[in-house]
């Protein structure tokens, strides 16, 4: 019969990630400190780092849609900028006898 998984508060997941990461302690030492499996809080570390350095999936999106952003905002202005050259040439032209 397989166990079943605990479940642990997330004030306590926060405070055992603070640990490994602000306190400079590694996951094993942190385990020991506070009776959990090493290799539960090293999950939870990772988890935690690829949270914060935008590495899932939300954080990709909200990227990505910022870069899409960017690009339609720089491509009009190259119209624009394209658009001013066809004009003069158009009133110069006109202008010609």
């Amino acid at each position: 019969m397989a166990k079943k998984p605990r479940i642990y508060p997330p004030e306590l997941r926060a405070e055992v990630v603070s640990a490994v990461i602000e306190g400079g302690k590694t996951p094993a030492q942190v385990a020991r400190d506070f009776g959990l499996v090493a290799e539960t809080v090293r999950n939870w570390v990772k988890a935690a780092q690829e949270e914060n350095s935008g590495t899932t999936d939300e954080a990709r999106s909200a990227i990505d849609r910022a870069r899409f952003r960017e690009m339609e905002r720089r491509l009009q202005e190259l119209e624009q900028e394209n658009a001013f050259p066809k004009k003069v040439s158009a009133f110069f032209a006109k202008e010609l006898p």
